[in-house]
């Protein structure tokens, strides 16, 4: 039930027709007279560790499954996870002619028929396409066989590299019992003609902000209602070989969640919309800071969210539904740790071998930027005592003396300065003693700044200090995509928006747009897994986007746009920014 997602191979020439989904039906499993226990665990723990069994190949026991591919290759769970081919929602995948089946409730507890259609639609087809039962329904003793012996209750062979597990009685009941009720059921927020997203708009967050994502949300959802009475009439009399395609068509509505007070309280909050009417996914979404109460409820609740609008996302390698636009502020830390270490030094070595001090408020954005560089820096160099962490008291001003007085105890320190533009007047004390920091012209500098931090004055770096300073840039460089801006902008006319924040409205028009392609692709299988499973294989996106330079996407990526550039300025109030490095990839 598993193998590498870049390597399937299992082909169906018996079966001699395309699979094109799985039907989303209750699970057959029904019986209320079922006993209480699995295997002699609860309801709940064999569900849990079904799950763990399915996504990360591990026995109830911790111990990783077993099992053997190509007949005599012996693998471990972990390897070879089924989410890693099924997906995580088990639905399956197709690429190109490589197919992978899907293992979700819908599938194997139904007979196979090929392409799913009404009888009504069947009987159009030619004699010979009117294909008959190609397999029965699974039963929980079929899908053991299937498991250990690799043989379907037709008595077909699956394929070589289906890996047959080595699976003792009760650790087969606890992963059956969780494939009985994998995508079983539509998720909450899908009726017969709806689904129904949210967005939430938090406290602190501006009317300038609200507007420039909650407009162009309205605008994509307007736009797909738009055809739906020509869907409607396409689905009662579209032709068969569409049906599938026309008959999962469904309205899209979009619901506001606002949160008042601390964020604190907003969990609270959450609960009381969800309860009142529970929603699909939640779709962008922007607060005033924080976001982590958000993507916790989205946690707890196995709720999607997509490019909320925050520079202070949750950094986690846990966690699964919420798709960010990038790590944020984090990100710019973690660019500068990587930046240093890679710069060539005397001895070969990684360049910045003085100490590293991070200049920075007790605040979230300051917070955030310093644990960026911190933990990279760790990781990459083994180095964690050499980086000093210079926090300033409230109500401490960094003027000249300050800097003067820092560099007297850090002769030779690289200064990461995590301030805001107001905040850098007394920095021009460090131009006359800053100078390089790797053996190459033009390669380092002593001087880190955040530039969305410094905020849209650029001007507020001082002169004095600019030669050898570099500035984190996490977006698309000005007139870097210009053909990307016209087409985002020419999009906004049409709807009637005004342009007010550009990177937000951008951000919303990709957004939308790839909602649109998701939808189509899930057709009837409404599974909030699934529609994260499809966005995860959607293409990168280079000519749509404005404010990055690309989105990436993979399975299990949480952060699609993953990089950012250093760059210097130039001299002047209006300094041109000047790109230093390339886009460093993470």
């Amino acid at each position: 039930m598993a193998g590498h997602r870049l390597a399937r191979w299992i082909v169906l020439t018996a079966l001699g027709t395309l699979w094109t989904g799985a039907a989303a039906v209750p699970s057959p499993v029904q019986n209320p007279a079922r006993e209480e226990t699995i295997a002699g665990r609860t309801e709940a723990d064999a569900l849990r560790l079904g799950e763990r069994m399915y996504r990360q190949g591990l026995l109830p026991s911790g111990e990783p499954m077993t099992g053997v591919v190509q007949g005599d290759v012996p693998v471990d769970g972990t390897m070879f996870s089924c989410q890693s081919c099924h997906l995580r929602s088990g639905v399956g995948t197709i690429e190109g002619s490589v197919i992978t089946l899907p293992t979700n409730a819908g599938w194997l507890f139904q007979p196979f028929r090929g392409a799913r259609m009404t009888e009504t639609s069947r009987a159009r087809l030619p004699a010979h396409l009117r294909v008959e039962v190609a397999r029965p329904p699974y039963t929980a003793e079929s899908l053991a066989r299937a498991l250990r012996l690799g043989v379907d209750p037709a008595g077909r062979e699956l394929g070589p590299v289906m890996p047959r597990y080595t699976l003792g009685d009760d650790d087969m009941a606890v992963l059956v019992h969780y494939l009985e009720r994998l995508s079983a059921q539509p998720s909450p927020g899908v009726t017969g003609d709806t689904i129904r997203f949210a967005t939430v708009v938090g406290e602190g967050a501006s009317a300038r902000q609200r507007d420039a994502m909650l407009m162009p949300l309205r605008a994509h959802v307007d736009a797909a209602n738009s055809q739906s009475r020509h869907q409607e009439r396409r689905a009662a009399a579209g032709p068969f070989y569409k049906e599938e395609k026309y008959t999962a068509y469904r309205r899209l509505e979009l619901i506001v969640w606002e949160l008042a007070d601390p964020p604190e309280t907003w969990r609270s909050q959450l609960e009381a919309h969800y309860d009142d009417l529970p929603v699909f996914a939640l779709l962008g979404g922007v607060t005033g800071g924080a976001w982590w109460p958000i993507h916790e409820f989205c946690e707890d609740h196995r709720l999607p969210a997509l490019f909320p609008v925050t520079d202070l996302p949750v950094v986690s390698p846990e966690g699964w539904y919420t798709l960010y636009v990038s790590k944020g502020r984090f990100q710019e830390g973690e660019t500068v740790a990587r930046y240093l270490h890679g710069l060539p030094g005397p001895d070969g070595g990684p360049a910045a071998k003085r100490p590293l001090i991070q200049v920075f408020r007790d605040t979230p954005d300051g917070r955030a930027l310093a644990r960026g560089f911190r933990e990279t820096w760790a990781g990459v160099s083994g180095a964690r005592e050499r980086v000093v962490d210079r926090v300033l008291a409230p109500g401490e001003t960094p003027d000249a003396a300050f800097w003067r007085g820092l560099t007297e105890s850090h002769p030779d320190a690289v200064f990461l300065v995590w301030l805001r533009g107001p905040e850098l007047s007394g920095l021009g004390a460090l131009g006359d003693q800053a100078g390089e920091v790797g053996g190459a012209e033009g390669t380092g500098r002593r001087v880190f700044l955040s530039a969305p931090l410094v905020g849209s004055d650029l001007s507020a770096v001082p002169e004095a200090v600019r030669s050898v300073t570099l500035l984190t840039h996490p977006y698309s460089l000005p007139g870097e995509k210009p053909r990307a801006e016209l087409v985002t902008r020419q999009w906004l006319r049409s709807k009637g928006i005004p342009t007010s924040d550009e990177r937000i409205q951008s951000q919303m028009y990709v957004l939308g747009w790839m909602l649109s392609g998701v939808i189509q692709k899930m057709r009837h299988d409404l599974y909030r897994d699934y529609f994260l499973d499809v966005m995860d294989m959607m293409r990168d996106q280079y000519y749509s986007v404005a404010a990055y330079p690309r989105l990436s996407f993979g399975p299990g990526q949480r952060y699609a746009s993953k990089g950012c550039y250093l760059v210097e300025l130039g001299p002047g109030a209006e300094p041109e920014v000047i790109r230093r490095t390339g886009w460093v990839i993470h």
